[in-house]
């Protein structure tokens, strides 16, 4: 079901000016179900991600096993559950060429997205970032196409060094500086490594920068903030947990033929009531 285009316009002018500040946190549902529950919650934009659809999907993540159609569909059901704005994690664009990249915007936005980001990795663990020059084309292209649509996506783009093994903060911080001089509105470097790193890269562009958190439990929204974050995403790990409480609870049943996991779990007709009443 495609958003009706003025609710769509609504939810993408309220996710522009939450990058005005203060910092937020943009949670990632993986499904209509978390979306739901994270919209009750309070937060006020969710994001997909690309490691809780691969999950879900019985796949790993960032092989590449999860196709562009299969991406738009979980974009489709998790904006239709909510009434936020939902921004897509895209991956690297689904594409190689910069034409393909823009393709993937224009159909993230008929899909229901009202900002998406787009990587700068090639897929291909020898050699697994993009260099420079082709990411900034990639990157012009998505620009132009976020342009070209009726209401304004706010388009971020990730600099993938440190997930990839390349702990290389100069050439992050150069990328995500070219990535700001292409157009992008919000600037990623997921994987940092510590506060000073994060701190270095919201003083080193002028553009709203997004902290991937979750990952060191001594790290707050309030120091993310301090750094000079904007906005503060979670990836997968909200789908880990609970992904790693449906294994824990698995291998006691079948290791021990227990049910001590159930005790802390809401029952039934609590978890039931998590959902909205469609007749209403």
């Amino acid at each position: 079901m495609s958003l009706d285009a003025a609710d769509q316009h609504r939810r993408a002018v309220a996710f522009q000016r939450l990058h005005e500040g203060p910092t937020f946190v943009i949670p990632n549902p993986w499904d209509a179900g978390s979306a739901r529950v994270l919209t009750q919650l309070g937060f006020p934009a969710l994001a997909t991600t690309s490691g809780g659809l691969a999950f879900a999907l019985g796949r790993r993540d960032g092989a590449g096993l999860v196709s562009r159609a299969e991406t738009l569909e979980n974009i489709r059901a998790i904006a239709a559950a909510t009434p936020l704005p939902v921004a897509a994690d895209l991956e690297s664009g689904f594409g190689d060429s910069p034409d393909e990249v823009a393709e993937t915007i224009r159909l993230a936005a008929e899909a229901g997205a009202v900002g998406g980001s787009v990587e700068d990795a090639t897929g291909n663990p020898a050699d697994p970032i993009l260099p420079v020059a082709d990411a900034v084309r990639r990157v012009e292209a998505a620009v132009a196409a976020a342009r070209a649509l009726p209401f304004p996506f706010t388009l971020a783009a990730r600099a993938e060094n440190f997930l990839y093994g390349r702990p290389d903060l100069p050439d992050t911080i150069r990328r995500l500086r070219a990535y700001e001089a292409a157009g992008a509105d919000v600037l990623y470097a997921p994987g940092l490594p510590d506060l000073d790193a994060v701190r270095s890269v919201c003083a080193a562009v002028g553009r709203p920068v997004n902290a991937l958190a979750g990952g060191a439990p001594a790290v707050t929204v309030a120091m993310l903030a301090d750094c000079g974050v904007r906005r503060v995403s979670v990836g997968s790990t909200l789908a880990r947990v609970a992904l790693s409480a449906f294994v824990d609870a698995a291998r006691e049943i079948h290791e021990t033929g227990t049910f001590r996991f159930g005790r802390d779990v809401p029952g039934y007709a609590q978890m039931n009531r998590l959902w909205p009443d469609p007749a209403r």
